[in-house]
């Protein structure tokens, strides 16, 4: 049985499955995925979501705007609490800085990743963070903001062993998605070969960055299994043990059964 650790499925293509939300759970059970956590992006959708995924016990829930959007609400620290308080939601994101899409002066998405390392504290679950091309102000605002005290996950893993050091260092995981299976991701490579085995997760992202032999088409949570099959390749390992580990991890980090 698989976790899918990070997932849009209020994103999903579903056009193969009837456009069904139910036809698409059936398929994911058929394929072995035991949970799945749906990550909120924005808090326009967020009652949506919360609507689509409320008859299935095997999806949990995060709450946060991305750093990208650029629209909408910018939560409190207090707003974020007040949403938070739900036993479907375990996580606070997804959350943290992206220098890759946002240009200028980007104030507004420092406070705003403060807000929602303030939330997770207060609330102690844990941060789902987003980083590009922002791996120092990352590395900073985490330790400023004392975010160790709850720690998390670095999630769609894309910068290098020294980055991943650092965060692993402030209590937090190391997950990694389909771009594990790209054969110029280098550095994702060898950071899948060395976080020790108790500190990473595997995931979707989906529906963005499908894996190989996926690539370049819509993304699900079932190709979380090609995930698994690379970093098992990476570590030299049998891919029934990187399921079971990242499994273990996931319920360790966000304290679910």
């Amino acid at each position: 049985m698989l976790i899918d650790s990070h997932c849009h499925l209020d994103k999903l293509d579903l056009t193969s499955y009837d456009n069904d939300f139910s036809k698409f759970m059936q398929a994911a059970t058929e394929q072995n995925i035991e949970q799945m956590l749906c990550i909120s992006i924005d808090l326009e959708a967020y009652p949506a979501m919360l609507d689509l995924v409320k008859l299935y016990s095997n999806i949990s829930l995060s709450v946060g705007v991305h750093p990208n959007v650029d629209e909408g609400q910018d939560p409190t620290a207090d707003e974020l609490i007040a949403l938070a308080d739900n036993p479907r939601v375990i996580a606070i994101g997804e959350t943290g800085l992206d220098y890759f899409r946002s240009k200028g002066d980007l104030t507004w998405q420092h406070e705003r990743f403060a807000n929602h390392i303030t939330a997770a504290k207060k609330t102690n679950k844990p941060l789902i963070i987003h980083t590009r091309e922002a791996k120092e102000d990352t590395i900073r605002i985490l330790k400023e903001q004392n975010a160790e005290e709850v720690g998390g996950v670095i999630h769609c893993f894309t910068e290098d062993w020294d980055f991943a050091k650092q965060a692993m260092d402030l209590n937090f995981y190391i997950s990694f998605s389909g771009i594990v299976t790209f054969k110029n991701a280098h550095s994702v490579h060898d950071a899948a070969k060395k976080v020790p085995s108790d500190q990473y997760l595997i995931e979707t992202d989906s529906p963005y960055l499908a894996p190989v032999p996926f690539r370049g088409k819509p993304n699900y949570p079932m190709y979380v299994q090609q995930v698994a099959r690379h970093v098992a390749d990476l570590r030299g390992v049998p891919v029934a043990e990187v399921e079971r580990q990242a499994n273990e991890n996931f319920k360790r980090l966000f304290k679910v059964s």
